[in-house]
């Protein structure tokens, strides 16, 4: 399988796209990354130049090593980009990424643990997806799910198979013969923004008893219960949200790794997560968006957190 690999990011977060991308170069990927963005690009990417070949107006290109390049999209849209997801994956397979079987799309806050020939493997068996944390469990007649019924009816769809748990939107892995999942999920996205008074420009509603309190991963999952396509999931070890995990780690909430003070953090009991550690791990090479000093400080600062972390832990 000849597969791409997506993300959008603006502002700080371009850090983590570096970080994603060390990542897959150091497990085995090598082809296109294709990062979306708006505003300026960060410095480490200061030597990408403007690619015509690229069938995306004001593409830039950076060749980060032999077989891996980061092609930066300039994206023009009223949308927060999380809800941009399904709709530049489309945009891509129509352009410049046509000629790949597969698709798969990262948060700008995950780097991979597994080679990647798993991730592609993955894709053939259906659309991948990764579950919440374990305690976000949401089965069949969750009242949630039980009112997407009527967001499905407006869709003009209908249910395809009953799901168990609540999935994370920050990651899925398609094959192009499954692009049907995201025309379901943008279809889903823009019920949502039509028929119950979504704002597209913003994140969360942060109000669970709403029918839709994130926008684009509620509408993920109602796509994962209509879609034709099969799916492949796995649990909420799949991003380290829980232990035992070898595929991906997600360091959600706030601050993000590159924003975090950890020895202040171990004080008030937190200390490093899976996720934090992870993007450490990969903020030197290929890529470099720090100074190896400052790498080399915050790797001291982990361990010291880790090791204080062993004895004092705020639950």
């Amino acid at each position: 399988m000849r597969s791409n690999v997506c993300t959008l990011f603006e502002g700080h977060y371009h850090y983590g796209v570096a970080a994603l991308t060390n990542s897959l170069y150091q497990y085995g990927f090598r082809g296109a990354v294709y990062a979306g963005y708006r505003g300026e690009l960060p410095e480490w990417a200061a030597s990408a130049t403007i690619n015509p070949g690229i069938d995306w107006a004001g593409c830039r290109t950076l060749s980060v090593v032999d077989g891996l390049e980061i092609h930066f999209i300039p994206v023009v849209t009223d949308y927060h980009l999380t809800n941009y997801k399904p709709d530049f994956m489309l945009r891509l397979w129509e352009g410049p990424g046509m000629d790949a079987d597969g698709l798969a799309y990262f948060d700008p806050d995950i780097v991979v643990k597994c080679k990647w020939d798993f991730f592609e493997r993955w894709m053939s068996y259906g659309v991948a997806l990764v579950h919440e944390i374990v305690s976000n469990d949401m089965p069949p007649t969750h009242p949630i799910r039980m009112e997407w019924h009527e967001v499905i009816e407006k869709t003009g769809m209908q249910k395809n198979r009953d799901i168990m748990s609540y999935i994370n939107g920050g990651f899925c892995g398609v094959s192009r013969k499954y692009i049907e999942f995201l025309e379901v999920w943008s279809n889903v996205i823009k019920t949502a923004i039509r028929h119950y008074g979504q704002d597209p420009a913003v994140f969360a509603s942060y109000d669970r008893t709403s029918t839709f309190w994130n926008v684009d991963q509620d509408a993920f999952n109602i796509a994962a219960m209509c879609c034709v396509s099969p799916i492949s999931e796995m649990g909420s070890e799949g991003m380290d949200f829980i232990n035992a995990g070898w595929t991906m780690s997600h360091a959600t909430g706030s601050p993000k790794p590159w924003k975090k003070n950890f020895l202040k953090l171990v004080l008030s009991g937190k200390p490093p997560t899976l996720a934090e550690k992870g993007f450490w791990l990969h903020a030197a090479t290929p890529i470099t968006a720090f100074s190896q000093s400052y790498i080399r400080y915050k790797s001291i600062c982990i361990a010291i957190a880790s090791f204080g972390g062993r004895f004092y832990r705020r639950y």
